[in-house]
C-alpha cells in the first residue's frame, strides 16, 4: 500500500481564516475537565468517583507525554505556524499551562475535600505521614526497615555527584540538609528516588484485618528519609515528579529492521526531553530553584500540586476494595440472539449478518469467531490486524495454535501504536516463532483498521467470513469501551476486506473499492463528497441529515464541509466524546449543527456515521474519526451496515437514545462551554444511554 500524497490534508485556502474553529488542544483539556466532573458528580459511586479521578491524571500523562512535547519542541525550533484557529505555540502553551493548573487544582480539591472525606465515611482511610497514630508509625517504621530502605539509594549532589538522568514519571524525593556542626554552610541538595517495584500506596497493617486505612509509600519514605543521611539534619522533603517527551522518533524510511529500532527506542523514552515538573506544594523555594536549575526547565513548565503527585495511583485502591456497594452495579453482558445453540458460528454468519454492540453483547463472540477459525479443519487461511489487544490475548493465542496446525496466518502487527509498542513486540516475537507471517505495519502509515478475514473450503468452493470493528481486539478493554462488530459472510464486502489486507502486505497500488471506504486512500474524500450530496438534497427540498459519533474531530476539510451543508439546511448531529474543531452554533455558518458529549461508565468508542441521502440512507460503522492523523496517516476503514434489521437497531434504537440523553451528556456551545443537555422536547425524565444500554443487555441474558 502506497502513502497519499499529504498535500491534499490542507482545505482550500480560501476557507482559512474565515471561519471558526476550536483549538485542537484547548478541546481536549475540556474533555478532560468532562472526566473530572464525572468525579465530583455525587451521583457518580464513590470508588467509581475515585477511578474517575485516577483517568484524569493519566489522562494528563498522556496529554504532556505526547502533545504538549510536540509544541515545546515547535517553539524551540523557532516554528511559528499558528493552529487552526489562529494560535501560536507559545501562546498555546501559555493557555495550557492556565487550564491545567486551574484542573489540576480542582482535582485535588476534588480528593481532598469532597472524595476523601465520602471515602472516610465509608470507612475507608488515607493518612499523612504527620497523621499516624503510635501503633501505625510503628508499622510504618517496620515497613520501611524491611521493604523500603534496601532498595533505596540516597544521592547527594555536588560536584563530584552530578545531577542525575530522573526517568519519565519517577517520583524523586527532593532534600534539603545541613551539618549541625558546621550551621554556617547553606543547605546541600540530595535525591532519593521512589523505585517503582515499590507499590505506590501502601495498606497499614495494623489493627482489624478489615481496616481499610492507607498511606502513599512517599509518605513512608519521608517519615524515615533521615535515616538514609546519617549525620546529617533534613529540614525538608518534598516529593517531584518529572514527565518527558515520549513520542517515538523514527525514520522509517532508514530503519531497516523496524522492531529492533522501535526497541532501541523504547529504551531511549526515559532520556526524553523534560516537558513537565510537578512539586508539592509548598516546597522551599531554594529548593525549587536548585531543582529547576538542574532540571533545565523554564518555570512555566512547572507545576505546584496541593496534594498528593500523580493520583493515578488511587486506581489500585479502587481494585483493591472490596466494597461492590460503592461501585457501579455489575452486569453480564448478553450473547447475540442470533447465535443460537447448534449451529456453528459459520452457519450462523452465512445466513446473515450478526451486530454486536459492546460492551453490552460480550466481545466473547469475536474471539470465539476466531478460535473458531483456528480449529475448523476446513479452515485454509486467517488473516488478522492487530493494533492494540491484552497481555494475555486469546486471540494472539489462536493465531498461534491455528499456525502450528498448518493453516496460512497473517498477522499485521502495528508496532507503533503508542504506549503498546511493548507489548506489541512480544506478541510479534511468539508469532513469529510459531509459524505466524507477521507484518510490521506500513512504512509511513499506522495500520489502525480493525479486521479479521477467515477463509473457509465449503461444498460450493472458497468462501470469506469477516470481522469488522469500530474497536480494538482487547478483551480487557472490550469491557470497557463502547464499540461495534460486524460479523458477515457479505460477498463483495469480503473481497474488499481481502484486497485490502494483499495491498497492506504487498506493494500493490492503491486499490478501488465500491463498498468499503478506506483511508488513507478514499475516506476523507467520500466523506467529504457525501456532506455536499447532503447539502444538494437540502437545496432540492429531499430528505437531508447528517449524525455521526466519533472520538474526535478536528480534521478542517471535514469542518468546513459541515458548515457548508448547514448554510444548506442540513440538520447536522456530532456526537464528539473528545476532540471537537467544529464550533456549534454560529450564526450564518454552523446554525444547524449540534455537538454532543457522552462521558459515563464506559468510554464512548464507536465510530457511526449516517447520511439520509435524500431518503436512500447510508449508514456506515468506523475505525477512524474524523482527524488527520486517522485521514492521512494511518490506514482505517469505515464499513457499511447493509441488513435492513441491523440498520434499524442503529437508527432507531441506537442512535436517538445518544440524542435523548441528559445524564451524562453534555452540549457545546459557541463560547466553547459545555452544559448539561436537555434532551428532546421539554421533559426532563431523566434518561442515560448507557443505563439503557445496560437494562436491554440484561433483559435479554
Amino acid at each position: 500500500m502506497r502513502r497519499r500524497a499529504r498535500a491534499k490534508s490542507h482545505p482550500p485556502s480560501t476557507a482559512r481564516g474565515k471561519l471558526p474553529y476550536f483549538n485542537r488542544e484547548l478541546s481536549w483539556l475540556a474533555f478532560n475537565r468532562r472526566v473530572l466532573d464525572v468525579a465530583r458528580a455525587p451521583d457518580t459511586p464513590l470508588l467509581e468517583r475515585l477511578k474517575f479521578l485516577a483517568i484524569v491524571s493519566s489522562n494528563l500523562d498522556e496529554f504532556f507525554e505526547i502533545r504538549v512535547a510536540g509544541l515545546i519542541q515547535q517553539v524551540d525550533s523557532g516554528i511559528d505556524e499558528t493552529s487552526s484557529d489562529g494560535l501560536s505555540p507559545r501562546e498555546q502553551l501559555r493557555r495550557i499551562h492556565s487550564v491545567v493548573a486551574s484542573l489540576v487544582d480542582d482535582q485535588n480539591s476534588a480528593w481532598s475535600n469532597e472524595v476523601v472525606p465520602a471515602l472516610e465515611r465509608e470507612g475507608i482511610f488515607f493518612k499523612a505521614g504527620h497523621e499516624l497514630n503510635a501503633a501505625e508509625l510503628k508499622w510504618a517504621k517496620r515497613y520501611f526497615d524491611t521493604e523500603v530502605f534496601p532498595v533505596l539509594t540516597p544521592l547527594a549532589i555536588d560536584p563530584s555527584h552530578p545531577f542525575p538522568q530522573i526517568a519519565n514519571k519517577t517520583q524523586t524525593l527532593a532534600v534539603a540538609i545541613d551539618y549541625p556542626d558546621t550551621p554556617e554552610h547553606e543547605s546541600h541538595l540530595a535525591l532519593v528516588t521512589i523505585p517503582r517495584v515499590l507499590p505506590r500506596i501502601v495498606r497499614l497493617g495494623v489493627g482489624h484485618p478489615e481496616d481499610r486505612t492507607f498511606i502513599f509509600i512517599g509518605e513512608i519514605i519521608r517519615l524515615f528519609v533521615g535515616s538514609l543521611f546519617t549525620g546529617c539534619r533534613v529540614t525538608s522533603a518534598k516529593i517531584f515528579r518529572l514527565t518527558r517527551n515520549s513520542d517515538l522518533y523514527i525514520d522509517e524510511e532508514e530503519a531497516e529492521n523496524l522492531l529492533k529500532t522501535i526497541e532501541t527506542e523504547l529504551r531511549n523514552l526515559r532520556r526524553g526531553a523534560p516537558v513537565r515538573l510537578e512539586v508539592e506544594d509548598g516546597i522551599d523555594e531554594n529548593l525549587f530553584k536548585d531543582l529547576l536549575d538542574h532540571i533545565a526547565l523554564p518555570n512555566e513548565y512547572t507545576f505546584r500540586i496541593p496534594g498528593p503527585i500523580n493520583l493515578a495511583r488511587i486506581m489500585s485502591v479502587y481494585e483493591a476494595v472490596d466494597r461492590p456497594d460503592l461501585k457501579f452495579s455489575s452486569f453480564a453482558p448478553a450473547r447475540p440472539v442470533e447465535l443460537p445453540p447448534g449451529q456453528t458460528i459459520f452457519e450462523r454468519i452465512a445466513a446473515g449478518d450478526i451486530l454486536l454492540h459492546h460492551p453490552y453483547e460480550t466481545f466473547d463472540t469475536v474471539v470465539e469467531f476466531i478460535q473458531a477459525a483456528a480449529r475448523d479443519p476446513q479452515v485454509c487461511a486467517i488473516k488478522q490486524t492487530l493494533y492494540r489487544t491484552s497481555g494475555d490475548s486469546p486471540i494472539v493465542k489462536a493465531l498461534i495454535e491455528a499456525a502450528r496446525s498448518g493453516k496460512q496466518v497473517t498477522a499485521l502487527i502495528e508496532l507503533k501504536a503508542r504506549f503498546d509498542e511493548a507489548n506489541n513486540i512480544q506478541w510479534a516475537r511468539q508469532m513469529e516463532e510459531a509459524g505466524v507471517h507477521v507484518v510490521y505495519g506500513v512504512v509511513g502509515l499506522k495500520v489502525h483498521a480493525k479486521a479479521c478475514l477467515v477463509v473457509r473450503s465449503e461444498k460450493r468452493g472458497m468462501r470469506r467470513y469477516v470481522h469488522l470493528g469500530t474497536g480494538n481486539y482487547n478483551p480487557r478493554t472490550a469491557r470497557l469501551y463502547t464499540d461495534f462488530s460486524l460479523l458477515t459472510a457479505h460477498a463483495e464486502i469480503a473481497r474488499e476486506v481481502a484486497v485490502l489486507f494483499n495491498s497492506l502486505t504487498s506493494f500493490g497500488r492503491a486499490p478501488r473499492f465500491r463498498h468499503l471506504l478506506v483511508a488513507p486512500h478514499t475516506l476523507r474524500d467520500e466523506l467529504i463528497a457525501r456532506i455536499h450530496r447532503e447539502a444538494r438534497h437540502a437545496a432540492a427540498g429531499r430528505p437531508a441529515r447528517i449524525i455521526a459519533q466519533v472520538n474526535s474531530i478536528i480534521d478542517r476539510g471535514v469542518t468546513d464541509a459541515l458548515y457548508a451543508a448547514s448554510g444548506a439546511g442540513v440538520q447536522i448531529d456530532l456526537i464528539v466524546r473528545g476532540i471537537c474543531g467544529v464550533v456549534p452554533g454560529v450564526p450564518g455558518i454552523s446554525d444547524n449543527i449540534r455537538v454532543r458529549s457522552i462521558v459515563g461508565r464506559f468510554l464512548e468508542h464507536a465510530r457511526v456515521y449516517h447520511f439520509a441521502n435524500g431518503g436512500e440512507t447510508e449508514l456506515y460503522l468506523a475505525s477512524a474519526d474524523w482527524m488527520p492523523r486517522n485521514l492521512f496517516r494511518r490506514v482505517e476503514i469505515a464499513f457499511p451496515v447493509v441488513d435492513p434489521v441491523l440498520r434499524s437497531r442503529i437508527l432507531d434504537e441506537y442512535l436517538p437514545i445518544l440524542l435523548a440523553d441528559n445524564t451524562a451528556a453534555r452540549e457545546l456551545r459557541a463560547n466553547g462551554a459545555y452544559e448539561p443537555a436537555a434532551g428532546p422536547g421539554t421533559s426532563r425524565r431523566p434518561i442515560s444511554a448507557q443505563a439503557a444500554f445496560v437494562a436491554r443487555a440484561t433483559e435479554n441474558r
